[in-house]
C-alpha cells in the first residue's frame, strides 16, 4: 500500500524505537515509508540492545551482517522446538554423540544398552537402526560414547556391577559396519570414560592405591583392534603415570588438536571487548536471560523464575525427583574406609610423605612445551585434558598433558624406557584451577575453546580436611578456558542448576556448536547460549534431570537432549520447523522463450530428421 508521508521519517523512527520487534514489523507492513524505517539499521541495534539486554560495550559478531539479520538469527534459528520425543531406552538416559557427520547419533543409558539412531531420514524423524546390550559383559550400565574420526568405530564406555564401592569401568569397541564387537579394555576409575586419540586409538586409564589418600593414575594408549597380521605388535602402551595426592583421582580424559587454532569459530576479541568495559567503567552485573520465542505452550505465567528468564518455558517445579541410585563418587568408598580408623594426624603426615614423594620421583617438566600454541608454529600439537585436584576429592582442576607425536602409536617401548628408575611419575604440563566441583566439559568444534561445567566453592575458603570439601553452589557457573593462551575467559555463563551434595555429585554432559554452547542441568532442563553475547537464549523443559545435550555437527538447528526421565527429546529451530512445514512448492512453468532458448543452444544433429537419419 502506497501513501502520502504524513509523518517525517524522524517522527515515525521515534515511535519504532518505543515499540516491540514485533509491532516494528508489523507496522512496516502498512506502506512503504513505514517499511522503509522498519528495516533502519539504528533501529535495530536499539531493539537488538534493549531485547537481549546486552551490554553495549558488546559489539556485534564480526560475521553479522546487519543488526536485523542478527536480531533474526538469535530469535529464529536457536534450537528449541521440541519436534520428536524418542523412548526407546527403558530408564535414565545418560549421554549423547554425534557422528563427525551428523548422520548418527549414540545413546546411553541405565538400561546397558547402546543404541544408534539415523539423522537422514526423507521425513525428517530420527529412527532406531541398532541396539546393543551389554550386560552379557557383566555391565551395570552405559555411560558415555564417542565416534572415532571417520566414524567407522564406536567406543561405548561403562560401569561394572559389583560392590557398591566398586569404581572400575571397561570400555567396548564397536565397528559401525557390522556391528560386532572389537574389543574391550579395563578403565579404572569408570569415570575417565575414556577417548580417541585418533582414527585407531583410544586411551583409558587405571588407578593403583598406594596410600589412605594417595594414589597413581596411569593412562593407556590402546588399539581399537587387533590385526591378525599383527600379533607381534604392542596393542598397548603406557601414555602417562601421574600421582594423586588427598584423595584426588584423573577423570574425565579429552583430547584436543591445537592444530585447528588459527581460524578459531568463535569471531571475539576478548581483550578489546574487556578494554572497551574497562573504558566505560563498571558494569552492573549481567544476570543471564532467557527469551519468549512463543514456541512452547506450557508455561506458567506465575512462576517467579520463569518471569525472571524472560517467560520462557517456565515449568521449573524445584528440586528434581530423587534420582536412581548410582555408585558413589568413584574411589570415594575406598578413601572413606581407608581413613575411618585413621586420625587426622596420620592423614597429614601421608599427604605431607607424598608430596616429599612427589617432588623427588617425578620427571621434571619440560618448561618451553605448552607455554602456549603459537599460531605461527607448524608443530601440531595434541592435548590431552582431564579433572584432577590437589586439595580434596572433588575435581577441581583441570590438567594438561602435551602428548608427543611419538605417542600417538602403541608401537615402541610399552612402559617408556625414556624415563630413569628414580622418575617414577610424569608432571602435569599445565594446570587450571577452577575454584570449584566441576561436573562437565566439552570443546568447541575448532578445539579452542574448553567449556567446563562446575558448581563454585564460596570466596575465600581454606581446605583443612580433604575428606570435608567445601560447600557447593546450586548455581552452575560454566567457564570458558582459551586453549591457545592456557587461561580462563571471565566470562561464566550461568542460568542452571544443580542440587546434590559433593559426594552425590554426577557429570552433566554439555556441548559446544559453532554460535551457540548449550548443557543439560539437575533443574530438569537444558539451556542453550550465544558464545558469542554471553546470554541464554532458551530453556528444554523434560519430566526429570537433564543429563546431556548434543548438538549435529551438520547442523546446529538441531539439538538433543537426555534426560532421567528416560526419553531423547529432538528439538530444531522455528526457521527449520517452518521450512517443514511448508508446502512443497510446483515447477514454474517453462515459458515459450525458455524453451525456444534451450533448443537454439542444443540444435539437432546435422542430417536428421525426427530421429532418424
Amino acid at each position: 500500500m502506497d501513501c502520502n508521508p504524513i509523518l517525517p521519517d524522524s517522527l515515525v523512527l521515534e515511535i519504532f524505537l518505543r515499540l516491540p520487534h514485533d509491532a516494528v514489523l508489523s507496522a512496516g507492513l502498512t506502506c512503504h515509508q513505514w517499511l522503509a524505517v522498519s528495516r533502519d539499521e539504528f533501529l535495530w541495534r536499539e531493539l537488538f540492545y534493549s531485547y537481549y539486554r546486552i551490554p553495549r560495550a558488546v559489539p556485534r559478531h564480526p560475521a553479522a551482517v546487519s543488526w536485523y539479520r542478527e536480531f533474526k538469527r538469535l530469535f529464529d534459528c536457536i534450537p528449541c522446538v521440541e519436534v520428536q520425543t524418542l523412548r526407546q531406552h527403558t530408564d535414565q538416559v545418560l549421554h549423547l554423540a554425534f557422528s563427525h557427520r551428523g548422520h548418527r547419533f549414540s545413546s546411553c543409558s541405565k538400561d546397558c544398552t547402546v543404541k544408534l539412531w539415523d539423522t537422514e531420514r526423507p521425513d525428517g524423524n530420527i529412527s532406531l537402526v541398532h541396539s546393543s546390550s551389554m550386560r552379557q559383559f557383566n555391565w551395570g550400565y552405559t555411560q558415555f560414547s564417542q565416534f572415532n574420526a571417520d566414524d567407522t568405530l564406536l567406543l561405548v564406555s561403562g560401569v561394572y556391577l559389583g560392590p557398591h564401592h566398586s569404581s572400575s569401568g571397561e570400555i567396548a569397541v564397536i565397528s559401525l559396519e557390522n556391528y560386532t564387537l572389537l574389543s574391550r579394555v579395563r578403565n579404572k576409575p569408570y569415570d575417565v570414560f575414556g577417548c580417541w586419540l585418533n582414527e585407531t586409538h583410544l586411551i583409558s586409564g587405571n588407578l593403583h592405591w598406594i596410600g589412605n589418600m594417595t594414589s597413581c593414575s596411569v593412562l593407556w594408549l590402546n588399539k581399537a583392534f587387533q590385526d591378525i597380521e599383527s600379533e607381534n605388535v604392542n596393542v598397548v602402551k603406557r601414555l602417562f603415570k601421574i600421582q594423586n595426592i588427598n584423595a584426588s583421582t584423573i577423570r574425565t580424559v579429552m583430547v584436543a588438536h591445537c592444530r585447528r587454532h588459527d581460524n578459531p569459530d568463535l569471531l571475539l576479541d576478548y581483550e578489546a571487548q574487556s578494554e572497551a568495559r574497562r573504558q566505560k567503567g563498571p558494569q552492573p552485573q549481567h544476570q543471564p536471560l532467557l527469551f519468549d520465542l512463543g514456541t512452547s505452550g506450557s508455561e506458567d505465567e506465575g512462576d517467579a523464575d520463569g518471569e525472571e528468564c524472560g517467560g520462557r518455558d517456565a515449568t521449573l517445579q524445584g528440586v528434581p525427583s530423587p534420582r536412581h541410585p548410582l555408585p558413589t563418587y568413584s574411589g570415594l568408598e575406598h578413601v572413606m574406609q581407608s581413613c575411618k580408623h585413621v586420625g587426622q594426624r596420620e592423614l597429614q603426615i601421608e599427604t605431607h610423605v607424598a608430596q616429599l614423594m612427589g617432588r623427588t620421583h617425578t620427571k621434571a617438566p619440560e618448561s618451553s612445551r605448552i607455554d602456549h600454541c603459537d599460531s605461527s608454529d607448524a608443530e601440531d600439537k595434541t592435548y590431552l585434558l582431564f579433572t584432577t585436584g590437589s586439595l580434596t576429592y572433588s575435581p577441581h582442576q583441570i590438567g594438561i598433558k602435551l602428548i608427543k607425536p611419538e605417542q600417538m602409536t602403541t608401537s615402541g617401548p610399552v612402559l617408556g624406557e625414556e624415563r630413569s628408575s628414580d622418575e617414577f611419575f610424569d608432571s602435569l604440563d599445565h594446570v587450571i584451577d577452577i575454584h570449584g566441583h566441576i561436573i562437565g566439559m566439552g570443546l568447541s568444534p575448532d578445539h579452542r575453546y574448553l567449556y567446563v561445567n562446575s558448581r563454585a566453592w564460596p570466596a575465600g575458603c581454606v581446605i583443612s580436611d580433604p575428606m570435608s570439601p567445601p560447600p557447593i553452589a546450586e548455581e552452575i557457573d560454566l567457564h570458558v578456558i582459551d586453549l591457545k593462551n592456557l587461561r580462563e575467559e571471565r566470562r561464566s555463563l550461568r542460568a542452571h542448576r544443580a542440587f546434590t551434595p559433593n559426594d552425590e555429585c554426577f557429570f552433566i554432559f554439555l556441548d559446544v556448536s559453532r554460535d551457540f554452547v548449550a548443557s543439560g542441568a539437575e533443574d530438569k532442563h537444558g539451556y542453550i547460549w550465544d558464545r558469542h553475547y554471553n546470554i541464554c537464549l532458551a530453556r528444554l523443559a523434560h519430566d526429570d534431570v537433564v543429563n546431556s545435550v548434543a548438538f549435529s555437527p551438520a547442523d546446529q538447528e538441531l539439538l538433543l537432549s537426555a534426560s532421567d526421565d528416560a526419553t531423547i527429546k529432538v528439538w530444531r529451530s522455528p526457521r527449520m520447523v517452518r521450512l517443514a512445514q511448508a508446502p512443497a512448492r510446483p515447477p514454474k512453468p517453462r515459458s515459450l522463450l525458455t524453451s525456444w532458448l534451450i533448443r537454439s543452444k542444443n540444435p539437432p544433429a546435422t542430417g536428421s530428421v525426427n530421429g532418424k537419419s
